[in-house]
């Protein structure tokens, strides 16, 4: 794989899982709630199995895009300009959310399905600021990608 080739893979996986992210977790999420007969329990529980398949797979394309960054180091020499601080930051965010945010959530909503009360979650409002973090960390990797 050349380095040119590599900035194209590196950027196209950037931008699918800046889609992804946008997709489900400012769109798919929020939405849910609002469909008729859709309870809590449901929801919670149609969100549970979304993330968990988003997550699986953001963690995959973190990985490509980690692996076509390195490629592209080897090939040229140079990591590429701009875009390396950015992706780390999208991977601890993604990090973060898998290790810390998500088992707290997991926890909330656990009790909720089992048909306990649980207090409202700070924890969202956690995932959703780190979201916000990716989503910028992703745009700004991608477009530094493209511009290498």
């Amino acid at each position: 794989m050349t380095a040119t080739q590599a900035l194209a893979i590196g950027a196209a996986v950037t931008f699918v899982w800046l889609g992804m992210v946008l997709a489900i977790s400012f769109l798919e999420a929020p939405l849910k709630f609002r469909a008729p007969g859709v309870t809590t329990k449901i929801g919670l529980g149609i969100g549970r199995l979304v993330f968990r398949a988003l997550n699986m797979v953001e963690a995959v394309l973190a990985t490509v895009l980690l692996s076509v960054m390195a490629v592209e180091t080897v090939a040229s020499g140079l990591p590429p300009a701009g875009a390396v601080t950015p992706a780390a930051v999208a991977v601890v965010t993604l990090v973060v959310q898998l290790a810390v945010v998500r088992p707290r959530l997991a926890r909330r909503s656990d009790r909720v399905l089992a048909g306990r009360d649980a207090p409202r979650s700070k924890g969202h409002h956690a995932y959703v600021a780190l979201e916000v973090v990716k989503v910028v960390a992703l745009v700004v990797t991608g477009v530094m990608l493209l511009a290498s």
